[in-house]
C-alpha cells in the first residue's frame, strides 16, 4: 500500500496547500487572485437554431429538411433536460470532467484551482476543482477512502491552524472507475466550514472536486451539495 505521505501527489500539492478556494493560504487573507467571469450555461431548448425562423430558412437553402430540424430541436431540448431543475452543467472537454453546480453561483478565478464556482453573498457556499499530474491508474492505489481522506483534509483542504474531522467516507463505481467520497468539517476561530469532496484518478491526473457551506447553513444546504459531488464524473480525453 502506497503512503498519500510519501507519494508525488503530496509532494505536488502541499506546496499550493490551500483553504477556502485559494483565499487563505498559511494564515494570510490573499486579496488579488479572485477575478469573477461570466459562466456559461446549458443552452435551452428555446435557443435551438430550427425555432429561428432565419435559421430555418438557412438550413432549408442547404437541403435539411423539415424532419431533420424537428430531430435536431428533440435532441437540444434532451440536453437541455439532463440538468437538474436548480442547477447548470460544466463540462470541461480538455481535462475531461463534468459537474453540476446551483444556479446562481458565479464562476471565479482562484490560484491554484482548475475551475471555482460559489456563491457570492455566503463565499462559504462554493465548488472547486483541482488537478495534478500522477503516474497511477487508480484511486485505490494510495490506500483505503479514510486513510486517504483523513490525509487531504489535514494536509490540502484545510489550513493548518483549523481543527478537522472526517465524518465518513466511502468508495463508489461509475462506469468502471473508482471514486472516493468524503465528509468533513473544518473549524475555524470564526467559523466551521460543512465540505463534501470526491477524488478520481483518469488521464494521468488526479481529481479532486470539493463543495461546503458554513456549518450554520449544512441542512438547508446538504441535499444541494450532494447533488453536486454525487454529479462529478470523469471521462477519456
Amino acid at each position: 500500500m502506497v503512503s498519500l505521505l510519501n507519494s508525488s501527489i503530496n509532494l505536488t500539492l502541499l506546496p499550493n496547500a490551500s483553504t477556502q478556494l485559494g483565499l487563505y493560504r498559511h494564515g494570510q487573507f490573499r486579496r488579488n487572485v479572485i477575478f469573477y467571469v461570466r459562466s456559461e450555461q446549458v443552452p435551452s431548448a428555446s435557443n435551438s437554431p430550427c425555432q429561428d425562423s432565419l435559421a430555418r430558412r438557412q438550413l432549408l437553402a442547404t437541403g435539411v429538411t423539415i424532419a431533420s430540424c424537428f430531430l435536431l430541436s428533440r435532441r437540444t431540448t434532451s440536453f437541455a433536460a439532463e440538468t437538474k431543475k436548480g442547477f447548470l452543467s460544466v463540462t470541461d472537454k480538455k481535462d475531461g470532467y463534468t459537474f453540476l453546480y446551483p444556479f446562481g453561483w458565479q464562476e471565479v478565478v482562484v490560484e491554484g484551482q482548475d475551475k471555482v464556482f460559489k456563491d457570492v453573498i455566503e463565499p462559504l457556499e462554493s465548488v472547486s476543482v483541482n488537478l495534478i499530474p500522477t503516474s497511477k491508474t487508480d484511486i485505490r492505489d494510495f490506500g483505503p477512502p479514510q486513510q486517504i481522506a483523513e490525509t487531504l483534509i489535514k494536509k490540502v483542504l484545510a489550513s493548518p491552524t483549523q481543527k478537522t474531522k472526517l465524518i465518513e467516507a466511502s468508495e463508489h463505481d461509475v462506469d468502471g472507475r473508482a471514486y472516493y467520497t468524503f465528509e468533513f468539517v473544518a473549524q475555524a476561530p470564526n467559523y466551521t466550514r460543512h465540505a463534501l469532496s470526491t477524488i478520481c484518478i483518469g488521464n494521468g491526473k488526479f481529481y479532486t472536486l470539493t463543495t461546503g457551506s458554513n456549518e450554520r447553513r449544512w441542512e438547508k444546504m446538504k441535499d444541494r451539495l450532494k447533488t453536486v459531488v454525487d454529479s462529478f464524473q470523469i471521462f477519456s480525453v
